[in-house]
């Protein structure tokens, strides 16, 4: 049956048309932007995590950036330490060459001068970006970002690289700290009897021929009570004079740990102290002379004295007749204690005058700073590697993440390609067949004609 009111076959024609060209917009758009899902209404799910983690990749840029600032503040730094290592090393040499008989020390004074003004303008030149980590005026932690995290939950957080100041600062301004090219304060609680002038030893009929060294309060009833505790570098240092001839002992933190009464460089009272003042006294080949023990009047009190050749380990007590006093002479001096092992600062001291004593403990000293130096150059060496990995893993991190997305949401070139043309063809049938279909229409025409 034939109707001029309903054309049923020209609206489905319509209707194919219309999805033809639905399907042809779609495809279209998806070749137009490249995407599959580039809105909401494509995909719900995939445009949310695509949309989640091209703001997560666009933190990481942000991260790979300060990453990019983190490495060139660590590339100064080592880069200075690399050249303070090698000044100090010059340093030393030069030292060594003022040992030499007769060599006049105030002109070699005048070269380490020289250096020692380099120490200084490195570790201030040691800047970037505002920071430096070598001359601070109190150390901390600084924190490079290094990645950006988002948990099972959603929740997000920042990785770090963390830095101590106090481990690379080769100058510190703080009053209760130091760098690694600075004098260390006294050893706190230390309460060691602070002998001033040179303490000399008077022997009298039926006396020890002993001198007072140190005095401390390990019972906690007076000033500088308690334990003595040593840090990783501590040190105490005195001189003595024996009938002429000076040395220079030394108690410090790599002595006490050899020794088995004490613990991580803490003496807790007075056998232990005599006991580590006998170690030093041995480590200066000096056992045989000399020889420490309790003082006689002070508990607490240490006293120093000629070892007893008939009695090895007690003090030599002078009896009348039995020896000459002069031939027992002591002086005890230059009694000091230091929290990190330096017991100088490397831009202030002056080999001019300096005894062969002096010169040794100069070329020690900077040789122990120089092994610290070249630790913490070890270390911001280290950093710098694990930044340049860091790098180069969120650099591959943002590319991973950025094919998963696309994996979601990019178009299929190649099959949207063929899929046009055949939609295109579909679309000219389709509007073939909607012509056809109304053009049947006008033949109901032909029935009313005579």
């Amino acid at each position: 049956m034939s109707s001029i009111n309903t054309n049923a076959a020209a609206m489905t024609a319509l209707q194919t048309l219309r999805s033809t060209n639905m399907s042809l917009d779609t495809t279209q758009n998806r070749i137009s932007t490249g995407f599959r899902v580039s809105e909401a209404a494509h995909n719900a799910a995939y445009w949310s995590i695509a949309t989640t983690m091209r703001s997560d990749n666009n933190a990481m840029s942000t991260v790979r950036d300060a990453l990019g600032l983190g490495a060139a503040q660590v590339d100064i730094a080592y880069t200075t330490m690399d050249v303070v290592k090698d000044t100090l090393d010059t340093m030393k040499a030069k030292i060594v060459a003022a040992t030499t008989p007769d060599i006049d020390k105030s002109k070699i004074q005048e070269e380490i001068k020289q250096l020692q003004n380099d120490l200084k303008t490195y570790a201030s030149s040691a800047t970037f970006s505002g920071g430096n980590w070598l001359d601070v005026e109190q150390s901390d932690l600084q924190k490079v970002v290094a990645s950006f995290l988002r948990d099972s939950t959603g929740s997000i957080s920042l990785g770090t690289i963390e830095v101590d100041t106090a481990k690379t600062a080769l100058f510190n301004g703080a009053a209760d700290e130091f760098g690694l090219l600075e004098q260390g304060e006294a050893i706190e609680g230390a309460a060691f009897e602070a002998l001033g002038a040179d303490v000399e030893l008077t022997a009298t009929d039926g006396s020890d021929l002993s001198v007072d060294l140190f005095a401390h309060d390990f019972d906690g009833t007076g000033a500088g009570e308690g334990v003595i505790e040593f840090g990783e570098a501590g040190a105490v240092s005195f001189d003595v004079e024996i009938n002429g001839e000076k040395s220079r002992i030394t108690v410090d933190r790599a002595l006490l740990d050899t020794l088995t009464l004490t613990t991580e460089g803490t003496i807790s009272d007075q056998t232990e102290l005599t006991a580590a003042i006998n170690a030093a006294i041995s480590e200066a080949d000096l056992g045989d002379v000399l020889v420490a023990d309790a003082g006689a009047t002070a508990s607490d009190g240490i006293v120093l004295g000629f070892n007893d050749p008939a009695n090895p380990g007690d003090i030599l007590v002078f009896e009348e007749d039995d020896h000459d006093a002069a031939d027992f002479e002591l002086t005890v001096s230059n009694v000091r204690t230091t929290s990190n092992g330096n017991f100088f600062d490397a831009t202030s001291f002056d080999i001019a005058n300096a005894d062969a004593l002096d010169l040794q403990e100069y070329m020690q000293g900077i040789d122990s700073m120089l092994s610290t130096v070249t630790t913490a150059a070890s270390d911001l060496g280290a950093i710098k590697t694990r930044i340049s990995s860091q790098q180069d893993f969120v650099s591959k991190i943002m590319d991973a993440v950025d094919r998963g997305v696309g994996q979601l949401v990019d178009a299929d070139m190649e099959q949207e390609s063929t899929k046009l043309q055949a939609l295109q063809v579909q679309q000219q049938l389709g509007i073939q067949a909607l012509s056809i279909a109304n053009g049947n229409s006008q033949m109901i025409l032909s029935l009313f004609r005579g």
